[in-house]
């Protein structure tokens, strides 16, 4: 068994804690990090204002998000507790974890937006993307305890429910 684990900012402790619990002895680990592109272009951009147009810090701050990543992999896989492939990526978080994806048998990953409450809105942008695009069957943990069924939103009055996306 192939186990991708989407080491996410955040919530990967939870992500890799479920994949150590759940594989099997045997299976195979990835640990995927993904720096994105506009993080690193933002962090050049504000480097280049302070310090001036005639310093280059594009080097330099691309050295440190490596090794970032680099550590964070690390971090995990100590956690993970079994050997695995380390995968430091960069690009579009979403893109980068799909394509990381494929030919795995799971994907793990963490929820990664409104922890407070149940709903569609605990999934950022990227886990969203990700949930729906994923190529393999995945396994989407909740970092730290989940919240009660008590916080689902109330159902909208009757007459006002939104079309289902999929009509019949």
């Amino acid at each position: 068994m192939k186990v991708v684990v989407w080491v996410a900012d955040g919530g990967w402790p939870a992500a890799v804690d479920a994949a150590a619990a759940l594989a099997p002895a045997g299976a195979e680990f990835r640990l995927v990090h993904v720096v994105a592109d506009d993080l690193a272009e933002v962090t050049r951009g504000t480097f280049s204002s302070l310090l001036g147009r005639r310093y280059t810090v594009r080097a330099g701050v691309d050295r440190e998000l490596a090794q970032a990543s680099a550590e964070v992999l690390a971090s995990a896989q100590a956690r993970l507790g079994r050997p695995a492939e380390l995968d430091s990526r960069h690009g579009r978080l979403e893109r980068e974890v799909v394509a990381a994806a494929e030919g795995a048998d799971l994907l793990v990953l963490a929820r990664d937006g409104d922890r407070s409450r149940l709903g569609p809105r605990s999934l950022g942008p990227a886990a969203r993307f990700v949930v729906d695009h994923s190529p393999c069957p995945l396994l989407l943990v909740w970092p730290g305890r989940a919240p009660g069924v008590g916080t689902i939103p109330p159902p909208p009055p009757p007459g006002q429910e939104p079309p289902h996306p999929h009509p019949r």
